[in-house]
């Protein structure tokens, strides 16, 4: 299995997420705040209209969880708050919000997703931590974040495909790698220092130009895959 043969798995599972008891004006809030997930937004009411207005997350017909409008509402309100890696307050619909699709993200959307992996890796400050640039000239305008993670006691791997020359670079393992996947995918993988509850990833693919479809997910099977994947495929090119 590839990485893009593990995002169209993701892709299969989509969720839905349905609004009780709630007016027009907050379903369409919702749809609007989850435009870019793979996620149904729907509006239902029960008979009685209690115990008042809440949402579902379910897939294949089965309810994972259920939370206040309210919180929900926070969280949207919130622009600091993300539907991604952060530690938020707002559960426990983000528990459950891992590996669900995004779609079209934008540049800036996946540098923001990427930075909350490497700042776990950084306060962990141990483990291993797998970075996908598609390709050096991107690389480049990385290095001083990478360096910087390097000068931590962390095993850093970055992968490349050759578009100029490697750049000058110290503290991490550099994979230089004339492959399809690398060229078109952009992840961040960390193993958590072997602990499961710290392991996460962003793994996306470019379908169109600059625009990135994806998942990340904290289950730790999924990271130990992705990390396997790589090790096995990818050799080490260049220290």
């Amino acid at each position: 299995m590839s990485l893009s043969e593990l995002i169209a798995g993701v892709e299969e599972h989509e969720k839905t997420l349905t609004v009780f008891n709630a007016g027009e004006d907050v379903v369409a809030a919702f749809r609007e705040r989850f435009a870019d997930r793979n996620v149904t937004v729907r509006q239902e009411s029960t008979p009685s209209g209690k115990p008042g207005e809440f949402v579902t997350l379910s897939e294949d017909g089965e309810v994972l969880t259920a939370t206040s409008i309210t919180d929900l509402q926070r969280m949207i309100e919130d622009s600091d708050v993300a539907l991604g890696l952060a530690d938020s307050p707002y559960q426990p619909i983000l528990d459950h919000m891992d590996e669900t699709m995004f779609t079209s993200w934008s540049i800036e959307q996946m540098v923001a997703a990427s930075r909350e992996i490497e700042d776990r890796a950084w306060r962990v400050g141990n483990g291993s931590l797998h970075a996908g640039f598609q390709y050096l000239s991107t690389l480049r305008g990385e290095l001083p974040v990478y360096e910087r993670l390097g000068s931590k006691n962390l095993d850093v791997h970055a992968y490349a495909a050759p578009d100029e020359d490697p750049p000058e670079h110290e503290g991490f393992t550099l994979h230089i790698e004339r492959a399809e996947e690398i060229e078109k995918s952009w992840f961040v993988v960390f193993d958590g220092d072997g602990v499961d509850e710290s392991k996460c990833a962003l793994l996306a693919e470019e379908r169109d130009p600059r625009e990135f479809y994806g998942f990340w997910t904290y289950d730790s099977d999924t990271v130990d895959w992705i990390i396997d994947h790589l090790d096995s495929t990818y050799g080490v090119l260049e220290q």
